[in-house]
């Protein structure tokens, strides 16, 4: 939000190297990433895995870029919860809630169907950069000197 207050019609850089974390952290950035004006470039270096992922995603389209060994993890959210049947039943719904957005999410930044975007998370899903870029998680892998 600073960077964004300073000027406003330069491009922010976000560079990525993350195991990925908490979700709701993640959403938060998310929120923030679609809130400012001014463009979001992403770029991965090392890993992008699970939320880390779909920022690298949420970058603006033409602008999300990854090291040729970067490596990207698609998969589904995961929880636990211990207690009451009831509060597992209520904490379950929420987790099933959450995947069901991160999914349409991953959907509207890659161009992909919402259906394969479900299969594809519904199991741990890795990518190199190339692969990266043919599934529409980034735009273009950075070139190495020669």
């Amino acid at each position: 939000l600073f960077l964004a207050s300073q000027d406003p019609k330069k491009d922010i850089q976000l560079y990525i190297n993350s195991p990925g974390g908490s979700v709701t952290a993640g959403m938060a950035i998310y929120d923030t990433m679609q809130y400012v004006k001014c463009p979001i470039s992403t770029v991965c270096v090392g890993m992008a895995a699970s939320m880390g992922a779909t920022l690298l995603a949420a970058g603006e389209k033409g602008k999300r870029f990854a090291l040729p060994n970067s490596q990207i993890l698609l998969h589904q959210v995961a929880g636990g919860v211990t207690g009451e049947a009831i509060e597992i039943e209520i904490t379950a719904k929420q987790i099933i809630k959450i995947k069901e957005k991160l999914n349409k999410i991953l959907a509207k930044h890659t161009g992909q169907l919402l259906d394969k975007v479900e299969k594809d998370t519904d199991r741990d899903f890795y990518l190199d950069a190339q692969e990266a870029k043919e599934y529409g998680i980034i735009d273009e892998v950075i070139k190495t000197k020669e």
